[in-house]
Parts: structure tokens; C-alpha cells; sequence
């Protein structure tokens, strides 16, 4: 399932509060870099959380899913 990058960014100001929300554990640094690309949340959550990477990508694109 694609994730339309663009309108992810578009609307990442406002879904950030609901990813810092899920994942209490990104900074807002973090959040900031992440700029709405799924890819570099699967990164972050793996890095932060010590999870596989297969777990972060299931993970921010269940996310992204959610929040079209």
C-alpha cells in the first residue's frame, strides 16, 4: 500500500501532536525530522524503541494508514 508522500508532509503539522502521542518516547526533534516521511518515523520508532525494523515499518505505516 503507497503512502502519497506529499500529502503526508502537507498534513504533518498536524498529526505530529497524535505521533508524539503514540510514541511518547521522540523528541520533538525527532518529530521534526521525521517531516511526515514514513520512512525516516519506521527509523526513528526502531532507533528509539529497539524494535525490528520490520516491526517500525508495520507500525508508522499502520499509522499513516490511519491518518490519510
Amino acid at each position: 500500500m503507497a503512502i502519497n508522500q506529499d500529502i503526508l508532509e502537507g498534513k504533518w503539522k498536524q498529526i505530529a501532536g497524535k505521533v508524539k502521542a503514540k510514541w511518547g518516547d521522540l523528541t520533538d526533534d525527532d518529530i521534526t525530522k521525521v517531516n511526515g516521511n514514513a520512512e525516516r518515523l519506521a527509523g526513528v520508532i526502531q532507533e528509539r524503541y529497539g524494535k525490528t525494523r520490520e516491526q517500525a515499518d508495520k507500525e508508522a505505516r499502520d499509522f499513516f494508514d490511519q491518518h490519510r
